[in-house]
């Protein structure tokens, strides 16, 4: 008997320690309070228990991750389950969602807020390197990772082009049939189950409102192997940012295990999330009135009340379409201090649109830039709200994200992203040696600024016509990128509609010479002024000089040049000989093909880019193609096929057709 008291401890201790081991692969939170959480950025654990991975703040990000790894082995399995809630201060929109992450570390080194979700950044995203796994819970379309909509549940792997994703929403019937929708910025809590089968790779996402059981039937179920593109160890957790929408971010609970069944989550021990707006006022009128109140007192009440409520309705509110568009609001003291005062020393220039300073927003050290909209600005709110409209909406990185507005006392102010390196016209026409553009540099900014206004007329829900393309409305961030800007006579039209006659806008030089007859800004007007600013970038020439007696052309210039075979002497001669010639004359070429003067003669920004790219070669064409009308375009074999219905054989050859629709010009206006 005492020979096998030893053994009984032994094993004793042995079951102990496993115990313990499998104790450190699993947990449960109903509620964080006193919870042992790494977190980093805006996370925090509230007083009553709350994790919030964001609160307000603009452009920040937040990461909250169990602070011991867990260990997996190359078949491992796990399940979680977490509640969680996306508040957001406007009912339309928020800015960016959570994500459930499992990674190698808890600091995510580099990563960015916004639309990274701050997972990844620009230079690292869908690097295989990454070794994380998440499921993002996403309420906003990026069209560069290839978002399906700005709603919707993603499977990510190293990066955020997820490799599944679904509308957000459940299963209510245990079949496929019966999808119900859920909106993730609703401000309601929802539940979210993430189960991994290692052993036959297998990965189910099931989301339902809290108060719903699992569903049968899961929201994504895919084939997948993690044990690829995770590590033995990893942290689990979860990652959140912000954008231009004042957005909350909470997790209620969570419950997390490894090869084995997730505990549930015990829902009536979850704190409560923050009220959302304000409580109801008191019927004072109708309870605890006293009835010996007079007639005349209940008359004075009436006079207060009325006198209350019409103050409420003359003072200054939002308009409709700042409700459905308007992004962030700021108030004007947050820019009068960011901009001191909106003094002289910050000034950044000046135009007839108005004038722009540099600021720091006081809250979170962000530089912006600030237009403030001049009282002599002949358009003023109109052109205030199509910028608010078109830009405020638009995600694309070549174009200036417009960060937030501010409206008083008639005064218009637009908050953007501070472009540190100005616009490219100081540069170009600065006149300092050293502040001179490489060919390098130009042509990148080309063909970014080229990609933006793609964007515009093809990549966006609705179609937009910029109108106004030019240097000066091309500004540049601090890594050099192009960024089109200045949305001020922007036009939005649904695609496949005819734009609708308006007065003619834009700039001397740049304007289409059709919008003399028609007054109508389409595509190919944008087109146009796209190619004199090509022919701007590559000359290091305005496009039109008011230096000599007889103010010079520079399409005029350029295309005389070509007729007497010398065009490479219209090149900026601050480059020296330090340019490919191959991409200058592409450049040139594409320049003056953009400035036709028959708008169908005129590629498209989607042959634009393809052209820039290499993707397609541009056609072989002469300088007396330039001038030619529509009837005599037939003699450029090709033509009419390459502009109206653009295809390629084999060989890339543009194919002729007898049959193409001809367009012919009478009394000056353009008919089809």
């Amino acid at each position: 008997m005492l020979n096998t008291l030893p053994s009984l401890l032994v094993l004793l201790l042995l079951f102990k320690t496993t115990a313990s081991s499998d104790d450190n692969e699993s947990f449960i939170f109903n509620g964080f309070r006193g919870a042992n959480m790494s977190l980093n950025g805006l996370a925090e654990i509230t007083s009553n228990g709350l994790l919030r991975l964001t609160n307000t703040t603009q452009q920040q990000q937040g990461h909250a991750f169990h602070p011991t790894p867990l260990h997996f082995n190359k078949s491992f399995s796990f399940s979680t389950t977490f509640v969680f809630a996306i508040v957001s201060e406007y009912p339309k929109v928020s800015g960016h969602g959570i994500a459930f992450v499992l990674s190698p570390n808890t600091d995510l080194p580099g990563s960015l807020p916004g639309q990274y979700l701050g997972l990844f950044n620009q230079s690292n995203n869908g690097n295989s390197s990454n070794h994380i796994f998440a499921v993002e819970l996403d309420t906003l379309l990026t069209p560069e990772f290839g978002d399906i909509d700005d709603n919707h549940v993603g499977i990510d792997v190293n990066g955020l082009r997820s490799v599944e994703a679904h509308t957000a929403g459940y299963f209510s019937d245990g079949s496929n049939r019966g999808f119900r929708n859920l909106s993730l910025k609703s401000g309601q809590p929802m539940q979210v189950w993430v189960d991994y089968d290692g052993p036959n790779m297998e990965l189910n996402v099931t989301l339902s409102p809290i108060r719903v059981s699992k569903p049968v039937v899961p929201l994504m179920s895919i084939t997948i192997n993690l044990s690829e593109s995770t590590l033995d160890s990893v942290y689990p957790g979860f990652s959140s940012s912000t954008g231009s929408f004042l957005t909350s971010h909470y997790i209620l609970g969570w419950s997390f295990i490894v090869n084995g069944r997730v505990q549930d989550l015990d829902l009536s021990k979850l704190p409560s999330l923050p009220r959302i707006g304000h409580k109801e006022k008191p019927k004072v009128l109708t309870v605890g009135l006293p009835v010996i109140l007079s007639v005349v007192a209940l008359m004075e009440a009436l006079i207060i009340g009325l006198t209350l409520w019409r103050r409420r309705k003359f003072a200054e509110v939002m308009e409709d379409w700042e409700l459905e568009y308007g992004p962030h609001w700021f108030s004007y003291k947050e820019l009068y201090m960011a901009t001191r005062g909106f003094g002289e020393q910050e000034l950044l220039g000046a135009g007839g649109f108005g004038r722009v300073y540099k600021g720091v927003l006081p809250k979170n050290k962000c530089k912006v830039a600030i237009k403030r909209v001049s009282h002599e600005s002949r358009q003023g709110m109109r052109e205030f709200v199509a910028e608010i409209i078109s830009i405020g909406r638009l995600r694309h990185r070549n174009i200036v994200k417009l960060l937030g507005y501010c409206r008083r006392k008639g005064e218009l102010l637009l908050v953007y992203d501070y472009m540190s390196n100005g616009s490219l016209d100081k540069l170009l026409f600065g006149g300092m040696k050293n502040d001179t553009l490489g060919w390098s540099q130009r042509f990148h900014i080309v063909r970014g600024v080229a990609s933006g206004l793609l964007y515009l007329h093809e990549g966006w829900e609705q179609l937009v016509v910029h109108r106004d393309v030019k240097s000066s409305n091309v500004l540049l961030d601090g890594e050099m990128n192009g960024r089109l800007g200045d949305f001020g006579l922007a036009r939005l039209y649904d695609h496949g509609t005819d734009p609708q006659t308006t007065h003619v806008v834009g700039t001397l030089g740049y304007l289409a010479p059709e919008l003399s007859k028609t007054g109508k800004g389409t595509t190919a007007t944008d087109v146009f002024s796209f190619g004199v600013f090509l022919l701007e970038v590559a000359c290091g020439q305005r496009p039109i000089d008011l230096r000599t007696e007889e103010p010079m052309n520079l399409v005029d210039w350029v295309l005389d040049h070509w007729r007497r075979g010398t065009m490479m002497e219209t090149v900026d001669e601050r480059l020296g000989n330090k340019y490919k010639v191959e991409e200058v004359d592409l450049v040139l070429k594409v320049g003056l093909l953009c400035t036709h003067i028959i708008p169908q003669a005129r590629p498209s920004m989607k042959q634009v880019m393809q052209f820039l790219d290499r993707d397609v070669e541009l056609p072989n064409i002469s300088p007396d193609y330039m001038n030619v009308g529509v009837p005599q375009m037939e003699m450029y074999e090709g033509f009419d096929d390459f502009f109206m219905s653009y295809v390629t054989s084999s060989e890339q050859a543009l194919l002729y057709s007898s049959t193409a629709e001809e367009s012919l010009l009478s009394d000056g206006q353009l008919i089809r």
